[in-house]
């Protein structure tokens, strides 16, 4: 009988995939050998690949130049990092290395930009597309920005009183975007996003705001939806809506020549994942051409905000299973030496599921279990894979240590978490690991943050050394 968890994986996936293989039975991702990885710094740990990051921004320009050079669209491409996914200074100096642009979200993202300005990363000439509600110092810092000679920083406008909370700081003539309120599909909680103004009343208040005003200039229309870039009826219904919105409001504002269509695009989450990226790219490019073509009007040039995208791939989190407890008949409860709730909060919060594999014993056969986290939290739990609706691991053995992986979690995890602050039931913050490639192609790997330890929690809650 094929009992083994190697017999197991190759049955159920097609495996070896492209980042992933098995080199004496222990898994190896893009070419890194875990278990070298646990053996040098412990477990639990958290690890980023910087070099994935570089590779799915570069497939990602890839698809779009080749699809405008296919349809002879005449509007240029811009990729965009939206940071909120991973502010980390590795992960945006790794990003910035390939020609890109920045999306922010709040204040202090722009503190970012001013600090990777002076260090020469970005130029005066990078975009800077500043979404989300704005108020008080938010505006201050785009102002800031603005003012300091950031031509192409574009506020997109959120709601009616952004334009004049800009106008009030901003010294000179400047660009704006304005954001598209999406409606959700139906199995959504609301029906409107909260964020950006309705279609129906965007050129309303282009002629009522923007319109005639000589510090204003209407430059970008801004469209998102929050299920991201699939092929649905759903989503290219709510992208002819969009363009349809842009196509009139480029009747009446000739200065708008950008489409911004958002971030969405999926990262695997299971070994059977499947997306056919390059396809989905150039049927947007097609959808835009053919559609502002019939309308007689200009393609405009296209701008995404990849987050997830870039940086979610890049990711990783390694446990090992402390103990196993069989709580009853059918249940058996293996125990991680961390928890899910503060490393992994998507998969407590969303029921997110990423990519989950043992890293060692794959000869040994393999059993149905639960993972459990060490917090008191009843919530603290991963009780099934993208596609099976069970974990299956190697066979749990006190005296043989089994190591586990979740693959694809670099994005929003740490911010989600808090790095650096309290985790639930004081749980330490695991150490983190920066993996790179050097001039010669080897692995290297570097501490980027040891474990919190109690002094560190102790010193957040008021506990001083001299109480």
């Amino acid at each position: 009988m094929n009992t083994k968890y190697t017999d197991l994986i190759h049955q159920t996936y097609y495996f070896p995939q492209e980042e992933f293989k098995l080199e004496d039975n222990e898994l190896q991702f893009h070419d890194i050998d875990l278990m070298a990885l646990v053996e040098k710094y412990g477990a639990p740990l958290k690890f980023t690949y910087l070099p994935k990051i570089s590779e799915n921004i570069h497939r990602a320009k890839t698809w779009f130049n080749n699809a405008i050079k296919k349809h002879n669209y005449e509007g240029n491409y811009n990729y965009c990092y939206c940071t909120k996914s991973s502010h980390f200074e590795h992960v945006l100096n790794e990003a910035l290395k390939n020609d890109i642009h920045i999306e922010t979200s709040s204040a202090f993202d722009v503190n970012i930009v001013e600090k990777l300005k002076r260090k020469g990363k970005i130029t005066d000439e990078t975009y800077v597309i500043c979404n989300g509600f704005k108020r008080d110092q938010y505006i201050t810092n785009i102002a800031n920005l603005i003012n300091n000679g950031h031509k192409n920083c574009i506020p997109i406008i959120d709601n009616y009183e952004e334009i004049d909370l800009l106008s009030e700081e901003i010294k000179a003539p400047y660009k704006i975007g304005i954001r598209i309120a999406s409606e959700e599909e139906p199995k959504f909680e609301f029906y409107t996003s909260r964020l950006g103004i309705g279609y129906k009343n965007i050129v309303p208040f282009f002629n009522r705001k923007v319109k005639g005003n000589p510090d204003v200039e209407l430059k970008m229309l801004h469209f998102f939806i929050n299920t991201g870039i699939r092929d649905t009826s759903y989503y290219w219904n709510e992208l002819n809506k969009c363009l349809q919105v842009y196509i009139n409001l480029k009747k009446v504002c000739p200065t708008l020549d950008s489409l911004n269509i958002g971030g969405g695009f999926p990262i695997k989450n299971s070994l059977h994942f499947e997306y056919d990226y390059e396809y989905m790219v150039d049927e947007i490019i097609n959808q835009i051409k053919l559609t502002c073509e019939d309308a007689g009007v200009d393609t405009p040039h296209i701008f995404t905000e990849f987050g997830s995208f870039t940086v979610g791939e890049s990711g990783g989190a390694i446990y090992e299973i402390l103990y196993q407890k069989q709580q009853n008949d059918r249940e058996k409860w293996n125990m991680i030496n961390s928890s899910f709730i503060t490393t992994l909060p998507d998969t407590w919060a969303i029921s997110k599921k990423f990519v989950m594999l043992a890293i060692n014993r794959w000869n040994d056969e393999y059993e149905r279990v639960l993972l459990g986290g060490l917090t008191c939290d009843s919530d603290d739990y991963y009780n099934s894979e993208q596609n099976t609706n069970a974990i299956y691991l190697p066979k749990y053995k006190k005296d043989k240590p089994l190591y586990i992986g979740f693959f694809n979690t670099g994005a929003y995890q740490e911010t989600i978490g808090g790095f650096g602050g309290l985790q639930h039931c004081l749980i330490p913050q695991p150490k983190q690991i920066l993996i790179n490639k050097d001039e010669n192609g080897n692995i290297t790997t570097s501490l980027f943050s040891e474990q919190q330890t109690s002094e560190d929690l102790l010193k957040i809650l008021g506990y001083s050394s001299n109480n």
